[in-house]
This record gives structure tokens, C-alpha cells and sequence, in this order.
């Protein structure tokens, strides 16, 4: 099974689901470390759509300023927009199999799509 999962190294709950999916038999893994390489907002809009959230409820207010811009209130659209230019905004990890796409928080919901 292809997983990729949108990866930062200094979050906990990230490495917590990397070592998951790495400890996993049968998982071809992509790592993207999306700060660096960041999802499109189309990417973005499919990924939450397959989780079955909504952009708002993958936007990260922890350490960022969304919740000053008023990014949780915005449209999806301005959402997207927002992590797209900025992928600090992206609430991690997201993770994306054949079974479909989880924000894993917390790193059990991998599981799910495993």
C-alpha cells in the first residue's frame, strides 16, 4: 500500500505517525516535508475533503496567526489560499492512502486508513 504522509520533524505527533507507518508491513511510504514542499490549495481541498473535514477544521491556530486574520470564520477558499502561501497554517500531519486521507491527530487515527 502507497501512504504519503505531509510530514514535520519537529512535531511530535508527526514523527509519532511516521514511526507508524514505517513500522507498518507493506507500506510504500512518501514523506513530504511540507513547510518545505508545500500541498497546492487543490491538494489541500482534496486532501480534507477525503478526511471529510473541512479546510477550517485542518488550519493549525497553535503558533500561528490564524486566528488574528480571522482564517477560522473565512471561507474555504481563503483558507486554502492561506495554507498554500503559507504552510505553517497546515495543521500536520495528513496522511493519504489508497483507503483515503486522515489529519492524524491523534497518531492512532493512521489506523483508520491503514
Amino acid at each position: 500500500m502507497k501512504a504519503t504522509i505531509w510530514h514535520n520533524p519537529n512535531c511530535g505527533t508527526s514523527r509519532k505517525t511516521l514511526a507508524i507507518l514505517q513500522e507498518t508491513p507493506g507500506v510504500e511510504l512518501e514523506v513530504v516535508e511540507y513547510l518545505k514542499t508545500p500541498p497546492s490549495a487543490d491538494k489541500l481541498a482534496q486532501l480534507y475533503r477525503d478526511a471529510g473535514i473541512t479546510p477550517q477544521q485542518g488550519l493549525r491556530l497553535r503558533g500561528t496567526d490564524a486566528a488574528e486574520r480571522g482564517l477560522p470564520e473565512a471561507g474555504d477558499a481563503a483558507v486554502l489560499a492561506a495554507m498554500a502561501a503559507e504552510p505553517i497554517l497546515i495543521e500536520r500531519p495528513l496522511v493519504e492512502t489508497d483507503k483515503g486521507a486522515r489529519l492524524c491527530r491523534p497518531q492512532e487515527k493512521v489506523h483508520e486508513i491503514l
